[in-house]
This record gives structure tokens, sequence and C-alpha cells, in this order.
């Protein structure tokens, strides 16, 4: 009976042993989330908090003066030339999401539904479009730069020997070309990535719902229009939401570009080449550092960012269709 009843103690022992490790098991889970959330709070949480506090004072080159609260926020709307210069580089911002949504998304995804097709050598078409991605972005400005030089850049060299001089110009020179020659080298740069994107979304679709709409008589753009692209919605949201948020944080490549100025004449000026002139240029309309104003520019920026693709995701995954 003893050893019976030892047994059975054993057996309780045991039982109560795995179970608290299991326990344990399950705690130690939740703390491997722990570094990324580390690193996530001092690189992100950390700098959005601490920009909004600079910008409620004033400041005296890198010294904190006095409480301003709004102040900073109303000079930045309100006085010359820095609401000027705001509604500019704002301006830009805009325009920079506009191209790269008809130019970089739109040949991104004529790409990627050319691949869906299983054309012959879609395997290396997938790395090709890609590879500029792999560079760095400043490698890929100063390229460009060299590229789109006006004496003796390759583009106008090409111009001259087909016969096309006269559409040679000084690309980064010209206010009238400079941004928009920026925004497609950005569209070059990125469109592997949205063909990866797209293709994701095409390859996701039911092969058995396009071959019920080809028998029901869907073909060419009928089928694309009807079917591939609200069946590829989701895709297409997360394009739109992170062009959107590229279009509005370029700055390394304007910068690789064209510095810190906007140069020509503020002509590629964008909001976060404007927040860095003013926190840290000592210009841009400010007699010396800013730090104060470039605060409340960078937080302007992270409230548009955050709120219009926020609103974007909500009204945009309306309109997915579930498959």
């Amino acid at each position: 009976m003893s050893s019976k009843l030892e047994m059975e103690v054993q057996k309780v022992n045991l039982r109560v042993e795995k179970k608290g490790k299991r326990k344990w098991t399950r705690h130690l889970v939740h703390l491997f989330p722990m570094p990324a959330l580390l690193i996530y709070f001092l690189f992100v949480v950390y700098p959005i908090l601490s920009a909004f506090t600079y910008s409620l004072y004033d400041w005296k080159g890198i010294a904190r003066g006095e409480f301003v609260g709004l102040g900073n926020f109303i000079k930045l709307f309100t006085v010359e030339p820095f609401n000027k210069m705001f509604w500019n580089a704002f301006g830009h911002n805009v325009i920079y999401f506009i191209v790269e949504m008809i130019v970089q998304n739109g040949i991104a995804f004529a790409l990627a539904y050319i691949i869906y097709r299983k054309i012959r050598g879609s395997e290396f078409l997938k790395i090709a479009y890609f590879m500029p991605r792999l560079l760095s972005v400043i490698i890929v400005g100063f390229m460009w730069k060299l590229i789109l030089n006006p004496n003796f850049g390759a583009l106008n060299t090409l111009l001259a020997k087909i016969g096309l001089e006269s559409w040679a110009r000084p690309w980064l020179g010209d206010p009238d070309t400079a941004l928009l020659s920026i925004i497609l080298v950005n569209s070059w740069f990125g469109v592997g990535f949205g063909v990866l994107i797209f293709l994701a979304g095409l390859q996701s679709i039911p092969e058995e719902v396009v071959e019920a709409a080809r028998l029901d008589g869907a073909s060419g753009p009928r089928l694309l229009l009807r079917i591939i692209l609200p069946m590829c919605m989701p895709a297409i949201t997360i394009m739109t939401v992170l062009t959107f948020i590229q279009a509005f944080e370029a700055f390394e490549l304007v910068y690789a570009m064209q510095g810190s100025k906007g140069e020509p004449y503020y002509s590629t000026d964008t909001m976060a080449v404007y927040f860095y002139r003013l926190a840290f240029g000592g210009s841009g309309g400010a007699d010396s550092t800013s730090i104060g104003l470039g605060s409340a520019l960078a937080v302007v920026l992270f409230f548009i960012v955050a709120s219009i693709s926020a609103l974007s995701l909500y009204f945009m995954r309306k309109r997915e269709v579930q498959h």
C-alpha cells in the first residue's frame, strides 16, 4: 500500500511540476517582444513625445528657454516667411504623392499584371525590377545627379546623339523640372517594391473566380476592371498608404540630389527638408537653428501622416472584396 501511495504522490508531483513548467513557459513567451518594443519606444515613441515637448518651448540655440505653449505653431502658420515656406513645401509633398501614385504605382501594377499572366522569363523580371531597391538611397541620388548633369550627364548626351538636343536642359537646375526629376527618380527606385506588393495581391485571387468570370464572357479590360482590380484592393490599399507616407516624409533622395536648401529657389523643398533646415540648418527663415519651430513642424507632419493614413485605411478597406 505504501509503495502504491508513494507512486501516486510521485505522479501528482510530476504533473504539478510539468504544469508549473508550462505556466512558466507561457509567461516567458511574453518576454520575447520586449527587445523589439524597447527599440520601437527608444527610436519612435520617445522622439515623437520629445518633439511635441520641444515644440512648446522657446529655444536659444540648443538651450531650452521659456514655455510658449502653441506659440511656435502659431508662428509657423501666421508669420512670414515661415507660413509661405510651409505651404510651399506642403504643396510639393502633395505633387510628390500624386505623381508617384500615377507613375510609380501605375507602372508597378502594369508590370505585376504582366508577370501575373505568366509570361516567359517572369521569375527573372521579378528580380530585375526589384534590383534598384537594393541600392542605398544616397547612392541612387548621387548616381542620378551625375546622369542629369547638364554638361556631361548621360541623359543630355543621349538626347544629343539621337537628334533631340533641343530637349536637353539643366534638369536639376531648372525650377520647372527639378522637383519632377527627383520624383521620377524616386519612382524608378520604388517601382520594384510596388511590383512585389501588387503581384502578391494578384496571386491571392482564387483561380476559380477568374475562370468563372471568363466563362461568363468577361475578358481583357472588362475582366481587369470588374474582377481583378476589386479583388486586388488590399494590395492597392497598402501601396496607397505606403506611397502617401513615403511622399510626405521625402528627405533622403531630395537631400542627396539637391541638398537641404530646396534648390533651385525652394522648388524642391519638402516638409521633411524644411524641418531639417529649421531645426539643424540655421536657415529657412530663421536667423539661427530653431528647434522649437522645427519640432512644431515635425509634430504637424506627424499628425498629417498619421491621420490621413488612418482615414485612408478606414475608407479603402470598406471597398475591399472578401475572397
